[in-house]
């Protein structure tokens, strides 16, 4: 290794991988071990399959290294998002608290409300767009953070969200998932907690499920590791060794997807039958400004308006290289209506497109002759 610091591209390739050995692999096999050899006092590093293991180990220093390079952080991986964004709300929050969520996120997070509330914790919402979560911060233990937000794409200032946070004695986690780290850094942003699905652009594939959490606190990466040995939420060591390997490719298909969006966006813009355009990259776009100050990338994600259901589901079904699915972040292109789960407070013709890493030229004619049909009423 050299002193200089890594571009992003090497730092993904060669993230967390072990020191090399003669002739053993470069990243070495998932480990699948539910108990280890253990003699006398249980100390070390590996001694259970719910507390950790070998390929875990390399995931979370490789996430490590893309969340803070050069620093000393702590990553837990988890089996899924929702896991890891229950990690840190549970770890963190106590009966007679107050969290603050975003009114415009994830749209499990009403479900996660419901649970909080049982729990005794008191639930404040604002949208993500203007800083609103300002105005109900007062006396939170939590302000919780989306940006940008899924799957409208607001933006808000982590920097002066965060800042006020803390002089109000509340911690701050950002769910990065839109972003990665290579699109945005919430910790060098003021964020305690940097939090992500890498079901997403992380892994990029489609094929795992998987989550983590990355903090600088290690009081706090302990709180969060105990909540994930409590209830189990481990992730399998295949799917944590897929993930590794698929970071190796994070910068290649970011840069990619995140040109193509941006093209994507560019062409919608000049189509008289989409609405409600929305893609930070945009020059034009609200939340351009607040973007171009935080993220290095804008993510792969755009979201527009067709005039109604039917006209959206035309649209759909004319998409021949894209497929109708939920998710975002992955190689292979989708879009769906994301009306039809009823979570999100969005029209009915509204369209989430993630952008996947098809030639440029194939996916935007792929789109406009969609769009034509869709306008023409054929499908």
């Amino acid at each position: 290794m050299t002193d200089t610091p890594l571009g992003e591209g090497t730092r993904a390739v060669r993230a967390g991988l072990p020191e090399t050995r003669q002739y053993e692999p470069t990243l070495p096999g998932p480990v699948f071990a539910a108990h280890f050899h253990l003699s006398g006092d249980p100390t070390g590093p590996y001694m259970y399959g719910r507390d950790s293991n070998p390929t875990w180990t390399h995931l979370e220093r490789a996430i490590g290294e893309l969340e803070a390079p050069g620093e000393t952080v702590h990553t837990i991986s988890f089996a899924s998002g929702m896991a890891a964004i229950s990690a840190v709300l549970m770890s963190q929050l106590r009966s007679g608290d107050a969290v603050v969520l975003p009114g415009d996120g994830y749209q499990v997070l009403p479900l996660v409300r419901e649970q909080l509330e049982a729990y005794g914790i008191e639930v404040r919402t604002a949208p993500t767009g203007g800083d609103a979560q300002l105005d109900v911060l007062d006396g939170a233990r939590l302000l919780w953070i989306e940006t940008p937000s899924n799957p409208n794409l607001d933006v808000c200032d982590v920097r002066r969200l965060a800042a006020a946070a803390h002089a109000a004695g509340a911690l701050v986690a950002v769910d990065n998932t839109l972003a990665t780290p290579l699109g945005q850094r919430p910790l060098d942003l003021g964020a305690d907690f940097s939090v992500a699905s890498d079901t997403k652009g992380m892994t990029g594939h489609g094929d795992i499920l998987l989550g983590h959490v990355t903090c600088r606190d290690a009081a706090r990466a302990d709180e969060v590791r105990r909540w994930r040995k409590i209830v189990g939420a481990i992730p399998g060591p295949m799917e944590a060794w897929l993930a590794h390997r698929s970071l190796a490719t994070l910068q290649l298909r970011s840069d990619r997807q995140n040109a193509t969006a941006l093209a994507l966006a560019q062409a919608l813009e000049q189509r008289a039958d989409v609405a409600g355009l929305r893609y930070p990259g945009l020059p034009g776009d609200p939340s351009h400004r607040i973007a171009a100050r935080q993220m290095r990338r804008f993510g792969c994600v755009v979201s527009f308006v067709l005039p109604d259901r039917a006209h959206a589901e035309r649209f759909l079904a004319a998409l021949r290289l894209v497929d109708d699915a939920t998710s975002f972040g992955g190689i292979r292109s989708t879009a769906e209506r994301r009306r039809r789960w009823g979570g999100d407070d969005v029209p009915e013709g509204f369209i989430r497109f993630s952008v996947g890493a098809e030639d440029p030229e194939d996916l935007l004619a792929d789109v406009a002759r969609a769009l034509d049909e869709a306008a023409a009423g054929r499908s």
